[in-house]
């Protein structure tokens, strides 16, 4: 009876070996990494101060000279179109597990990594620049880690009243004498800001980004990483040519038009007018496997 007990225990461990060994060669999900390289043209951004001898230093369209002190965008509402045409969609309706804050002065947020991501081949990648209008509130009870991350009001990537994230914030210089620059955008209510009841849809600055991949991010026993480029010349120098001057104590304008107006123009030559133009300042660069 001892030797029939030792005969039957072999055929049970060889099969949980081949089942252990099966899951390993065949994995049903694996991460995906997004790398964002944030350029002037061809060239990575250096930030600086106004007399830095070391930030990246661009020329418009227009011969305008300017530079960035800070750098900051929203990632969210991301969306994998696998080969056959089929889209998985990547937490898309949670800040927390879905959004990211990519800041050029904190190089770590420069990589944002999808986990399990359904074994596959996928052929585009399409994401919001902004918050897209039925996430774009300031709760914070809902979305604790997003909020925490976006930073304190007033001072990082939220409005402040009532109109939820910024969805780019650009500080920086521009012109010979380094005037300053900042460029924020979002989406703004319009209304009585003491009135919550008589607030509607102002500008709507979300923008929803579609890129193909130069090759299929194959997903499964390989984790690929998918680099993003952001070319910020197309801040001035995109659908729309535009020649800063000054506008107000914080923010430059373009020549004519209110702030809103100019606003918008900032947003399409970033994100994309959302018809015509699907990509804006953004391209696959290349897809490791």
């Amino acid at each position: 009876m001892k030797k029939l007990k030792n005969y039957l225990l072999l055929p049970a461990c060889s099969l949980a070996f081949f089942i252990s060994c099966n899951n390993d060669d065949n994995p049903v999900a694996n991460n995906i990494t997004l790398h964002f390289n944030n350029t002037f043209k061809e060239k990575t951004i250096q930030l600086g101060d106004p007399t830095s001898s070391t930030a990246t230093v661009n020329t418009s369209a227009e011969g305008q000279v300017h530079h960035f002190s800070e750098l900051k965008y929203v990632i969210s509402n991301i969306r994998l179109i696998k080969a056959d045409g089929a889209e998985f969609p990547y937490n898309v309706n949670d800040l927390d597990k879905g959004a990211t804050v990519i800041n050029q002065a904190k190089p770590h947020t420069l990589d944002y990594v999808l986990t399990n991501i359904p074994a596959g081949e996928y052929k585009q990648i399409r994401f919001g620049l902004g918050v897209k209008h039925e996430l774009n509130d300031l709760d914070q009870a809902r979305f604790p880690k997003f909020y925490d991350e976006a930073g304190a009001n007033d001072t990082e990537m939220h409005w402040q009243w009532a109109t939820g994230y910024r969805f780019t914030k650009l500080e920086g210089f521009y012109d010979t004498d380094n005037k300053a620059m900042s460029i924020h955008t979002g989406s703004t209510l319009n209304g009585d800001r003491n009135d919550p009841s008589s607030w509607v849809q102002g500008v709507d600055a979300y923008r929803d980004i579609t890129l193909t991949l130069t090759d299929n991010a194959i997903v499964g026993s390989n984790a690929p990483q998918i680099t993003i480029e952001a070319d910020f010349d197309k801040l001035l120098s995109g659908n729309t040519e535009i020649t800063l001057e000054a506008g107000n104590a914080t923010t430059p304008t373009v020549h004519s038009g209110n702030k809103m107006e100019n606003m918008v123009l900032f947003v399409d030559n970033l994100g994309g007018n959302g018809s015509s133009d699907l990509t804006g300042m953004f391209s696959v660069k290349s897809v490791e496997n």
